[in-house]
C-alpha cells in the first residue's frame, strides 16, 4: 500500500499569506518522512483552500487565476506538489468564468464545481455550467488532458484528500491521509480461500495500516497546532495489475468487470471497508478511475464496462465516474445529462459523487486512447448514448431529491 497525498487545509489569504502555508507545510513535510521511515511510500504533498468566494477575503471572479497561479509559485517554495483550489459553489455562476483561464495558466492547480447538494438540491444551472466548463477545458490542450483537474462534484463535503474533490470550509489548519489500497484488496481475495476468509484479512490489514498512520500523523500535526482529520482509505488503485480494484474484483470470480457478478464484488468489497474501525474522513470507498485502473481501462477498451455500469456501482458503492474517455464530439448536452443522472444518484443516496469527464479532441467511440502519463493505461473511447432532454429538465432552478426515508411501520405498504 502507498499513500497517494498528505493534503493540507487552509485558507492562504488574498493576497497570500506564505506564512500560513509554510507551517502547514513543515507538517506535511514532517508527517512525510516519518511514514517513509515506517515504510510507506508517499506519493505527494497537497493544499486546498476554501471556495474562492468564502474565503475570509473573498477572491473575485476576474482575479482567480491570478490568486491560483501565485498559489501555485508559493507551493513550490513550501515543497508541495498540488494544489486545489476550492469549488464554485450555487450562488457563485461568475466563478465558472475564470476556470479554463486557471487551468490553461497553471500546471499543478486543480478545481472544482458543486452543483448538487442536500440543501440545495440538484442546480439545473450549476450542472450545465459544469457540462460547459469540461467542453471548453477539454480544448485547453489537443489530447483533452485538462479536464483530469477538473471534477463536477455532487454533494461532496470538505475534507476529502483526494483530487480534485479537496476543499476547505473554514476554520483552522488540518489535514488528512488518502491511501493507494486497491492491492490490499488484490492479496486478501487472491489469497483466501471463502469470502469470510478474505473479508478477515482486507479488515485486519485496513485496520493495521490505519492505525499505524494515525500513531505518526496525529501528534506531529498537534505540535503545527493543525488538526489531524482522518484517513481517506479508500481502495485508490494503480495502473499495474497487482494495484487494480479491477483485479480484486475478478478475484472475487467475475470475468471481466461489466458482467454479471460485478455488483456483488464490488459491495462485498465497500463492505469490508465499511466494517473496519479508524479515524474516517471523505469517501473511504471505491475508486472506478477508467484511465488509472490497468484492469478497468482493458475492461473498458474490450467493451465490457460503460459509462452506465459505472453509474450503477456509484449507487452501491463507487464515487462516481472517473477519467472516463469520452468522444471529443460529445455535446453540452449530453455531458449535461449524465451530470444530472450523477447528481440525482448522489442526493438519493446521501453520498459524495464525482465526474472527471475527459472528452478527447479528435476521438470517436470505440477509438485508442493513450496518454504518455505515468498514471493512465491505455483504453478506448467509451460510447455514449443519450436522447435530447425536453420539459422540466431543460428549464433553470434545482430539483429537490432527498435520501429515501422508509415511515411506514413493520407489515405495512409505502406504495
Amino acid at each position: 500500500m502507498k499513500i497517494r497525498s498528505l493534503t493540507g487545509f487552509v485558507d492562504p489569504g488574498w493576497p497570500i499569506e506564505p506564512d500560513r502555508i509554510t507551517n502547514l507545510g513543515d507538517s506535511l513535510k514532517r508527517i512525510r518522512d516519518s511514514l517513509m521511515e515506517a515504510g510507506y511510500d508517499v506519493q505527494t504533498l497537497r493544499l486546498a483552500t476554501p471556495p474562492p468566494s468564502e474565503m475570509a477575503i473573498r477572491v473575485q471572479s476576474n482575479e482567480r487565476a491570478d490568486f491560483a497561479r501565485k498559489l501555485e509559485a508559493e507551493c513550490f517554495v513550501q515543497g508541495v506538489d498540488y494544489v486545489a483550489v476550492g469549488p464554485v459553489l450555487v450562488g457563485d455562476i461568475e466563478g465558472f468564468e475564470a476556470i479554463p483561464e486557471v487551468l490553461r495558466t497553471t500546471e499543478s492547480v486543480f478545481t472544482s464545481a458543486l452543483f448538487a447538494d442536500i440543501e440545495s438540491g440538484l442546480s439545473l444551472s450549476m450542472a450545465r455550467n459544469c457540462a460547459d466548463i469540461i467542453r471548453q477545458v477539454s480544448t485547453i490542450s489537443s489530447d483533452g488532458f485538462a479536464n483530469l483537474r477538473f471534477a463536477a462534484l455532487a454533494n461532496v463535503p470538505s475534507g476529502s484528500p483526494y483530487f480534485p474533490a479537496a476543499y476547505h470550509r473554514g476554520g483552522p489548519p488540518a489535514l488528512a491521509i488518502a491511501t493507494e489500497a486497491a492491492d490490499l484488496a488484490v492479496a486478501a481475495l487472491r489469497d483466501s480461500t471463502s469470502a469470510q476468509t478474505a473479508s478477515r484479512i482486507l479488515i485486519e490489514s485496513i485496520e493495521g495500516h490505519a492505525a499505524v498512520l494515525s500513531r505518526i500523523a496525529q501528534p506531529i500535526a498537534a505540535q503545527h497546532e493543525v488538526r489531524f482529520w482522518g484517513i481517506d482509505f479508500s481502495l485508490a488503485p494503480f495502473p499495474e495489475e497487482l494495484r487494480s480494484l479491477g483485479s480484486a474484483m475478478r478475484a472475487f470470480g467475475i470475468s471481466s468487470i461489466g458482467q454479471s457478478g460485478s455488483a456483488v464484488a464490488a459491495s462485498f468489497l465497500a463492505h469490508c471497508l465499511d466494517r473496519a474501525q479508524f479515524q474516517r474522513i471523505g469517501f473511504c470507498g471505491l475508486f472506478f478511475p477508467v484511465l488509472e485502473d490497468f484492469i478497468l481501462a482493458k475492461d473498458a477498451a474490450g467493451g465490457s464496462l460503460t459509462v452506465k455500469d459505472l453509474l450503477l456501482y456509484a449507487t452501491i458503492c463507487g464515487t462516481g465516474l472517473d477519467t472516463v474517455p469520452l468522444p471529443g464530439e460529445i455535446s453540452q448536452e449530453a455531458l449535461y445529462a449524465i451530470l444530472l443522472d450523477l447528481g440525482a444518484l448522489a442526493l438519493r443516496h446521501d453520498k459524495p459523487l464525482t465526474a472527471r469527464l475527459m472528452p478527447i479532441p479528435g476521438k470517436q467511440a470505440g477509438d485508442p486512447v493513450h496518454f504518455d502519463f505515468e498514471y493512465f493505461a491505455d483504453s478506448r473511447v467509451l460510447r455514449v448514448d443519450i436522447d435530447s432532454l425536453n420539459g422540466l429538465l431543460t428549464a433553470g432552478g434545482s430539483i429537490d431529491i432527498r435520501p429515501r426515508s422508509v415511515t411506514g411501520k413493520p407489515g405495512t405498504s409505502n406504495l
